[in-house]
C-alpha cells in the first residue's frame, strides 16, 4: 500500500470513525432535548387523559408526559406530602376547593404573566363562576379543566301528572309543585330526595343568597344571617311538610333506581349523572325524566361552581413545556373531546356549540346553571366547614335544633375552625402571604 493510497485510507477512517461517533451522540442528543413533565391526574380522568395524551406529544415534538395517575381518596395527601417534601409534579388538575390551600401554601404560580402571551386561552369565553374558582386575592393561579355543578334531575311524567304545569324558577313555585307531586304520589313516596350525608344540596341553595356564608375577609361564619336563615327553613319545612324522606342515599337501593320507580321525583346532583340514568333507568322512561336549572329565592338560582382547574407548581423546572400542555388541554376542540369520554361539562363556552353538547336535552339545563355558578368560599378550611353544614343540617332536618339555634351552632363551630386562620392573619403568618 503506498503511502498516499494509506494516508487516503486513514482519512476515510477516521471519517467512518468520526461519522460513526457523531451518530453514536447525535441520537443521545436527541432524545435529551425531548422535556419530559410529570403531570398528576386524580380518578377517572386519569384513565380518560391518557387516551389523550399521545396526540399531544405528537403535536409537541420535544415534549413528553409522564402521567400518573391518583386515587382521589389517596390524592390530597399525596400532594401535601410531596409539597413537603419538594416533590410536586409539574402541573396537575386541583379540585376547586383545594386551590385556596395550595395558594396560603405558596406552591403556585401566579399564571397572569402566562395567559397574557397565550391567545387560545380566552378568560372572557369561561364561564364566570368557574374561572373565579382559581383567583385569589386577584392573581390567576388555575385555569378550569372541567367545571361542574348541582341541578335537580327529575320525573318529568310524574310531575306533569301532579299537575304542575311550568318548569318552577323560584323557591315559590317549587314548593308548590313538591306539594302537587307528593299529593300525587302519596304517602310512601316523596317529592324530592335531599341526602342527609350530602352537603352539597344545603350548599347549593345557601350560595343562592345575596349575603356570603363568611365575613369578615373570611375569618368568622356569616350563618345567623338573615339569608341563611332563610335557606335552612326552606330547607327545614321540606322535611317538616314530608317532602323528603329523613334518609341518606346508603338507605336507599340506589338513586337510580328510586327515582326510576318514583320514590321520590327531584334530586339534586351533578352532571355525571346524566350517563348514570341514560344506563340505569328501564327504556320505558328513557323520555320521562329530564333536568332542571336550579331554582332560586327569588327566580333562577345560583350554585356553587365544582370542578378541577390547572396548576402550574412554582418548583416546576420545566414550566414552559407544562404550560404548553395546560393550553393543548384548554383548547375547545380538546375539552369536547374530553366531554365526550368523561361526560365533564367544558368550562368554555365554545364548545357548546358543538353538536354533542348543543343537541343533548339533558346537559342542556347545566350550561344554563354554569351561567350562574359561583365559587365556594376560598379559605383552606372550606371543606371542613361544609361538612359542620351537612351536620348541623342533619339535626334541623330530624328536628333536633331549630333554625336559630342550627345558625348560631354552625357559626360557633365555623369560628373554631376558622382560629388558626384569625391568628395568623392578625400576625401576618400565613404561608405564600395569602389572605
Amino acid at each position: 500500500m503506498t503511502t498516499s493510497l494509506r494516508a487516503r485510507v486513514c482519512v476515510a477512517c477516521l471519517a467512518m470513525l468520526a461519522g460513526c461517533a457523531l451518530a453514536s451522540c447525535v441520537r443521545p442528543q436527541g432524545e435529551a432535548k425531548a422535556t419530559t413533565i410529570r403531570f398528576w391526574v386524580m380518578g377517572y380522568e386519569g384513565d380518560m387523559v391518557a387516551q389523550m395524551l399521545p396526540e399531544f406529544e405528537r403535536t409537541h415534538p420535544g415534549i413528553r408526559v409522564a402521567l400518573q395517575q391518583l386515587p382521589l381518596t389517596a390524592a390530597h395527601e399525596k400532594l401535601l406530602t410531596a409539597f413537603a417534601g419538594n416533590a410536586l409534579p409539574d402541573v396537575t388538575p386541583l379540585g376547586n376547593t383545594w386551590i385556596p390551600e395550595f395558594a396560603a401554601l405558596g406552591a403556585l404560580e401566579p399564571l397572569d404573566p402566562w395567559l397574557a402571551r397565550t391567545p387560545g386561552i380566552v378568560v372572557s369565553d369561561y364561564f364566570k363562576g368557574g374561572w373565579d374558582t382559581g383567583v385569589i386575592d386577584g392573581k390567576t393561579l388555575a385555569v378550569p379543566w372541567y367545571v361542574e355543578t348541582r341541578i335537580p334531575f327529575y320525573r318529568k311524567d310524574i310531575v306533569a301528572a301532579a299537575g304542575v304545569k311550568s318548569t318552577p324558577r323560584n323557591w315559590g313555585e317549587w314548593r308548590t309543585a313538591m306539594r302537587a307531586v307528593k299529593r300525587y304520589v302519596g304517602p310512601d313516596k316523596y317529592a324530592i330526595l335531599l341526602p342527609l350525608n350530602e352537603p352539597e344540596p344545603l350548599l347549593n341553595l345557601a350560595v343562592q343568597q345575596p349575603e356570603p356564608l363568611l365575613r369578615d375577609g373570611n375569618r368568622y361564619g356569616n350563618f345567623r344571617s338573615a339569608s341563611f336563615k332563610r335557606t335552612l327553613r326552606f330547607y327545614k319545612d321540606t322535611f317538616d311538610e314530608d317532602l323528603a324522606p329523613r334518609v341518606d342515599n346508603t338507605r336507599i337501593s340506589n338513586v337510580w333506581q328510586e327515582l326510576g320507580r318514583g320514590y321520590f321525583s327531584y334530586y339534586i346532583n351533578g352532571p355525571w349523572n346524566i350517563s348514570e340514568f341514560r344506563k340505569r333507568l328501564p327504556p320505558e322512561l328513557a323520555n320521562s325524566w329530564g333536568t332542571m336549572p336550579l331554582p332560586g329565592p327569588n327566580g333562577p338560582g345560583a350554585s356553587v361552581a365544582g370542578g378541577t382547574s390547572f396548576v402550574l407548581f412554582r418548583s416546576s423546572e420545566h414550566k414552559e413545556a407544562a404550560w404548553q400542555l395546560i393550553a393543548w388541554l384548554s383548547e375547545p376542540a380538546q375539552q369536547v373531546r374530553l366531554h365526550a369520554l368523561t361526560g365533564n361539562p367544558p368550562p368554555r363556552r365554545a364548545p357548546w356549540s358543538a353538536p354533542a353538547l348543543a343537541n343533548d336535552p339533558y346537559i342542556r339545563a347545566f350550561h344554563d346553571q354554569l351561567e350562574r355558578a359561583v365559587p365556594a368560599p376560598k379559605v383552606p378550611e372550606w371543606e371542613r366547614i361544609a361538612q359542620e353544614m351537612r351536620l348541623v343540617g342533619e339535626l334541623v332536618a330530624n328536628d333536633r335544633l331549630t333554625v336559630d339555634q342550627a345558625a348560631a351552632e354552625l357559626d360557633r363551630r365555623t369560628d373554631k375552625i376558622l382560629e388558626k386562620r384569625r391568628w395568623m392573619l392578625e400576625h401576618h403568618t400565613l404561608p405564600g402571604g395569602a389572605r
